[in-house]
């Protein structure tokens, strides 16, 4: 499989390609097999170049921090892309927006705006993963979440084209926006609020305090695993039948 996906794929990329490459180590589970193909694009015009030139047949898959995924033992049999260092730039523009890459961390923005007196950003620190994934789940927590200040997104289509939206033609929703799940986000612009950074960084460590008191974050888990269905709330459903705790075999359904 691995040498039929390897004669498909483009030969002239600036990044770095592995094959049979273990994904466990890049997963919050630490549990998983092997990419046949892994793809680290240099920069978006390779990343452009790599969806523009690969065959429609072989599939695809961008792996963010790998803090909210479980990949099975037998692997994914097609390419999984990761974005590098050169999609993770924070920087602030002439109008005092963020402009985000799609490769940085929750955590990391956070803290930059935290130290760049901007406001807003608190409840991220509490959300581990990309802000790929933030915006494919419209990623939320302590009633916030993405689509509150997010102003644009950049991405590129299955066949390299890079498009550039307003945040709400995203079509947020409750953990999920309405575009194609072949898209690749590259990045994003966010809306600013001035603040006080002292203010700030109490408020993200009550976050970050909560959080630690209310789920187990020095164990391998995936965090809020269950969505809130309409009108309740996951863990009090999970509590009424009795799992809190619950395991079978090495999983665990957390007892906090």
């Amino acid at each position: 499989m691995t040498q039929a996906i390897e004669a498909l794929i483009p030969k002239d990329i600036k990044g770095e390609y592995r094959y049979n490459y273990n994904l466990a180590h890049l997963t919050w589970f630490k549990a998983g097999g092997d990419a046949a193909v892994f793809f680290k694009p240099e920069d978006l015009e390779d990343l452009a170049y790599f969806l523009k030139n690969c065959p429609k047949a072989v599939e695809i898959f961008v792996l963010g921090a790998g803090s909210n995924i479980i990949i099975r033992n037998g692997g994914f049999k097609g390419v999984v892309v990761k974005l590098g260092r050169n999609f993770t730039n924070i920087s602030i523009t002439e109008n005092g927006e963020l402009r985000v890459g799609a490769g940085a961390l929750n955590f990391s923005l956070a803290q930059f705006c935290a130290d760049s007196n901007i406001s807003g950003f608190e409840f991220l620190v509490g959300i581990p993963g990309t802000i790929g994934g933030g915006i494919a789940m419209n990623a939320g927590s302590y009633g916030s979440e993405f689509k509150d200040i997010i102003r644009e997104v950049t991405f590129l289509d299955r066949n390299g084209g890079k498009h550039v939206i307003s945040g709400t033609e995203c079509g947020f929703g409750y953990r999920h926006n309405s575009l194609s799940s072949d898209l690749i986000f590259v990045e994003a612009v966010f809306s600013t609020s001035p603040g006080l950074k002292e203010e700030i960084k109490a408020k993200m460590a009550d976050i970050s305090a909560k959080r630690a008191a209310s789920q187990p974050v020095k164990e391998k888990t995936g965090g809020s695993t269950f969505a809130n269905p309409e009108g309740h709330r996951a863990w009090e459903l999970i509590d009424k039948v009795g799992m809190r705790g619950s395991n079978i075999g090495d999983a665990q359904i957390s007892p906090m």
